[in-house]
């Protein structure tokens, strides 16, 4: 720790706090409270760089909604319970789940007859077959099939005017661009018939019905375009903040009108990355920048990355580029439970606790609900590993990051009274107000000795920071608004492993639209960045883009695919896959027969970025043109390596335009036997 510490502030010393990145993810760990204290060890560190898994899937959606609803936070969500059409573009939650109960749910809607599934995927996914409608799109048209709904809509006046009117800013400066396309032609691109999405485009307008996508559009051609086009898509039909529509889930700071705007990533504090230019989205840049902000020969680039709960080499786009780059590094620390691919690369590896040795949780906000789970740990770790937070919280003490803390802290937190040790900290922050930038190390160093876990103990201290708002909600659900109220619900759920829900709204007085924060409470469509972007989907130029570098790699690869078996880089153990094919290539049938392949034999897939040798299955499940390969293989187990490394074949620098996010599902390739 010490060693980690001295060197981390040597490197910001010498070459400025640019020079340190903190990299973050899901991963191994499962612990998302570690990230309390990474975060706050990174900025007390004096940089903003933290690069996250957020980055890579959602951060141009987030981009859109700050735009639109005036905060990158605020999303809106199919409102489950109340809708009778759901339209699902690139998401298959019968695998990727996203939403309580997610097969339940969705088999609900496929068998009752007063209600419309509809999906829109190139594969025939396992939610699409159990859809009353699959439109089987062509990969990279998802930006033309939306205009071309829009402009069917506007053309047929199917459009709401009366919500556009009282919640919409900005629709009839962006009306010209939908009014005169040629949505059949767009459609002919998109390989769809025009009269079935017509009858889709009546059907949303006219029922209670919501939508949802996923990363087959957020990680495709013109993602934060596609993501803006869905608001303008939702918007101009009235389905945004309204019953079976899309929804804003209540959360614990939000709650009634309760959210702030977000800043915009224009604002001078907020860095941008040196080389790539890519500002922070949600506070996070884009993994796909990093490579290119190591190798840099700019006298401020990234020297020294902290990695903790995800695996770069197997997790992110361009392997190669990743192994170039952390190879150059000063300095490559990384905090895990077992020795990944970026652990073995690393100079430094911190050994954590995993999900089931630690103390975790975290509020989820639904609608009409909020619900919370304090996670207890399961088994007794052994060695020398700690709580990922507690790493953090150590290296900060060995930066000299924590602030002298009193006794009388210490012996209110012994008392085992959290209420005293509140009280304690209340009065501390008050005639030191400095010191509540370092909250999570004074409540981990005070209440975290004494609950053992300064995880938990974060917990404890994210409630007592409830808004006013919240305190009404959490009434809804028999707690007691007022001072107490952290305490109550913490304690609540430490007796309720299984989770509560914490708070409520009564559905009849919910006003969705207290909870937007643009200045004027509407709908923002008017996005500048769009104008000029939106000019490119059109069929005519489409058409020629989506047939570059078809002659070299006449195949579209999609990189990614959910389902039971993977979950990131988890699976490490063979052993746990045993008798499924859990790497393989999908191959259609027509592809396999022209190309002269069989199922099961070994195939070399070639990308721009490199090549992979995987197994080939076979199935109409496919569409022709489009393989589908699985992610977080490639990883190596007892000295051997299992199965193929999708982003070994994905490129870092085939990303959006405005979020870096990866363009993993139109990656093009050729495909040979092996």
């Amino acid at each position: 720790m010490k060693e980690v510490a001295e060197k981390c502030s040597g490197i910001v010393n010498e070459h400025g706090p640019r020079s340190l990145a903190m990299m973050l993810g899901g991963g191994n760990l499962g612990c998302p409270t570690q990230g309390i204290f990474a975060v706050s060890f990174l900025r007390g560190m004096g940089s903003q760089y933290l690069y996250s898994a957020l980055a890579q899937e959602l951060t141009g959606r987030y981009w859109v909604d700050g735009k639109t609803f005036g905060n990158q936070s605020l999303h809106s969500t199919p409102h489950l319970d109340e809708t009778d059409m759901l339209l699902i573009v690139g998401w298959n939650p019968m695998m990727s789940h996203h939403t309580p109960q997610a097969r339940r749910v969705l088999k609900k809607i496929s068998k009752d007859p007063d209600k419309v599934l509809v999906v829109v995927d190139p594969r025939l996914s396992e939610t699409a077959k159990i859809a009353d409608i699959h439109l089987p799109i062509r990969p990279g048209t998802d930006a033309l099939f939306y205009r071309a709904m829009i402009s069917i809509i506007l053309k047929e006046e199917w459009h709401d005017p009366d919500y556009i009117k009282t919640h919409v800013r900005g629709f009839e400066k962006i009306r010209p661009w939908f009014i005169d396309f040629d949505a059949k032609s767009a459609l002919d691109v998109c390989e769809l018939p025009y009269n079935r999405v017509k009858e889709i485009c009546h059907m949303f307008t006219t029922r209670e019905s919501s939508h949802h996508s996923d990363l087959g559009v957020l990680m495709t051609r013109h993602s934060t375009l596609i993501s803006y086009l869905e608001n303008v898509l939702r918007a101009v039909c009235g389905r945004i903040g309204v019953k079976g529509g899309n929804v804003f889930p209540l959360s614990l700071h939000g709650g009634r009108g309760g959210r702030r705007e977000s800043p915009d990533e224009k604002e001078a504090r907020l860095w941008r990355t040196l080389v790539t230019d890519y500002p922070a989205i949600i506070n996070t840049y884009p993994p796909n920048a990093m490579p290119e902000e190591i190798l840099s020969d700019h006298r401020e680039r990234l020297r020294a990355v902290i990695v903790s709960a995800t695996n770069p080499l197997r997790s992110y786009a361009d392997t190669s580029a990743y192994e170039s780059a952390f190879n150059k590094l000063d300095l490559l620390v990384t905090v895990e439970i077992s020795m990944t691919e970026t652990a073995a690369l690393s100079h430094y590896v911190l050994p954590a606790r995993s999900a089931y040795e630690s103390w975790d949780g975290g509020a989820w906000g639904d609608f009409p609900k909020v619900f919370m789970q304090v996670r207890h740990p399961v088994l007794e770790p052994e060695g020398e590993c700690l709580e990922a937070g507690e790493i953090f919280l150590r290296l900060a003490g060995q930066a000299g990051l924590v602030p002298e803390i009193p006794d009388t802290l210490y012996e209110a937190a012994g008392t085992g009274d959290r209420l005293q040790f509140g009280r304690a900290l209340l009065e501390y922050i008050q005639s030191n107000p400095g010191a509540a930038k370092k909250m999570p190390f004074i409540i981990g160093m005070t209440l975290g000795k004494h609950l053992d876990s300064v995880q938990l103990a974060s917990l404890w201290g994210f409630l007592q920071t409830l808004s006013p708002s919240f305190h009404e909600m959490a009434g809804q659900e028999g707690f007691h608004p007022g001072p107490g109220l952290g305490e109550e619900i913490f304690q609540a759920t430490l007796d309720h492993p299984e989770g509560a829900w914490i708070g409520g709204v009564v559905e009849e007085d919910w006003d969705h639209f207290k909870a937007l924060a643009t200045e004027d409470g509407r709908i923002n469509l008017d996005v500048p960045e769009m104008a000029d972007w939106i000019q490119e989907i059109d069929p005519v130029l489409e058409s020629k883009k989506l047939k570059e570098g078809e002659s070299e790699y006449p195949f579209i690869m999609s990189s990614g695919r959910h389902w039971d078996v993977n979950a990131n880089t988890q699976m490490r153990d063979p052993a746990w896959n045993y008798g499924k094919r859990a790497c393989a290539a999908l191959m259609h049938p027509g592809d396999a027969e022209e190309s002269g392949f069989s199922d099961g034999q070994m195939i070399r897939v070639t990308t721009e970025a490199g090549e992979e040798i995987i197994e080939l299955q076979v199935t109409e499940e496919t569409r022709p043109g489009y393989i589908v390969i699985p992610h977080g293989f490639g990883l190596v187990y007892q000295g051997e390596i299992y199965g193929a490394n999708a982003n070994r074949l994905a490129k870092n620098t085939h990303r959006d335009q405005i979020a870096g996010t990866p363009l993993h599902r139109y990656i093009r390739c050729r495909v040979e036997a092996a």
